[in-house]
C-alpha cells in the first residue's frame, strides 16, 4: 500500500490545525516596546478595558497652549544633548530588557534581578510590562499625538524607523514601564523606596532626552501607570505573583554596582 498520499494529507491537516491554535503573543500592541525578547505564551494580567486611560488622561496639550509650546521647546533645548553621557543613558533606557533600564532597577534594589536569580519577580515585571501595551495603547489610539520627532530632522537618539509616524505619543509606553515597576519594586523593598522610584523616573525622562516623546507624554504615562498598579493589587494572580517575588526578592544575591 502506497502510504505517501495519505502521510501528505496528514501533514496539511496538521499544518492547519496549528495555524488555527490561538496566539497568546502576537504582533505588539505597542511597538516601540516591540523589541523586548518576551515568551511566546505570556500574557499580562489585565485585559482591554479594565481601565479607560483616555477618560482618566484627558487630551494631551493643544500644540498652541502655552503647555504645548513649552512641550516643543523643551524637546528642541534637549537636541543639544546629542552625544552627551545623558543621552548614552537614553539610548540604554531605550531597551527595557536587553540594556540597562531592568540593572539599573536591580542597583536600586542592590539585589541581583533578572531571570535566573529572581525569575518569579522577572515573570511578574514581564506581564506588568505586557499589561502596559494592553492598558497604554487604547489611549494612544484615542488620542493619536504625533511623536516631538515627526516633521522634522532634529536628531534622536535611536534610528527613525516607519513605526514612529503611526504609533502614538500620548501616553509614553516606556514612562508606564518604568514608573509601575519601580511602584512595585518599592512596595517590595520599601527601604530602597527613593532609588528604586528614581530609577523608574529616569525611564521615562530618558524618553524625552531621546527626543522620541514630549514631557506631557511621560507625565501622563506615570499618572496611567499608578491607576494600573493599583488596579493589579485587586487582580488574585497578581497578589500571588507578589507574594512569590516578595520572598524570592528576600532570598536575591546582592548586588552592587558603580557609582
Amino acid at each position: 500500500m502506497n502510504l505517501r498520499p495519505l502521510l501528505g494529507v496528514v501533514a496539511a491537516l496538521s499544518l492547519a490545525a496549528c495555524a488555527m491554535l490561538p496566539q497568546l503573543r502576537t504582533a505588539p500592541a505597542d511597538a516601540s516596546l516591540a523589541t523586548n525578547p518576551l515568551p511566546t505564551r505570556l500574557t499580562g494580567y489585565l485585559k482591554v478595558g479594565d481601565i479607560d486611560g483616555a477618560a482618566l488622561l484627558g487630551p494631551p496639550p493643544a500644540e498652541a497652549s502655552l503647555r504645548g509650546q513649552a512641550d516643543r521647546e523643551l524637546y528642541n533645548e534637549t537636541r543639544a544633548l546629542a552625544g552627551t553621557p545623558r543621552w548614552t543613558q537614553a539610548i540604554k533606557d531605550n531597551d527595557i530588557w536587553g540594556g540597562t533600564a531592568l540593572k539599573s532597577f536591580a542597583c536600586a534594589a542592590g539585589k541581583d534581578v533578572g531571570a535566573k536569580a529572581t525569575p518569579n519577580l522577572y515573570r511578574l515585571l514581564e506581564r506588568v510590562e505586557l499589561d502596559v501595551r494592553t492598558v497604554g495603547k487604547p489611549a494612544k489610539d484615542h488620542y493619536g499625538r504625533l511623536r516631538p520627532l515627526i516633521g522634522n530632522d532634529q536628531p534622536i537618539c535611536i534610528p527613525r524607523e516607519d513605526w514612529m509616524k503611526t504609533n502614538a505619543s500620548y501616553p509614553s509606553g516606556h514612562a508606564m514601564v518604568g514608573w509601575s515597576w519601580g511602584l512595585i519594586l518599592a512596595e517590595l523593598e520599601p527601604a530602597k523606596t527613593d532609588g528604586l522610584m528614581a530609577a523608574g523616573k529616569q525611564v521615562g525622562d530618558s524618553r524625552v532626552i531621546c527626543g522620541v516623546h514630549f514631557q506631557s507624554d511621560i507625565e501622563a504615562g506615570r499618572t496611567l501607570a499608578s491607576a494600573m498598579v493599583a488596579r493589579l493589587h485587586g487582580d488574585p494572580d497578581f497578589q500571588r505573583d507578589l507574594a512569590a517575588a516578595r520572598q524570592e526578592l528576600a532570598r536575591a544575591p546582592a548586588m552592587t554596582c558603580p557609582a
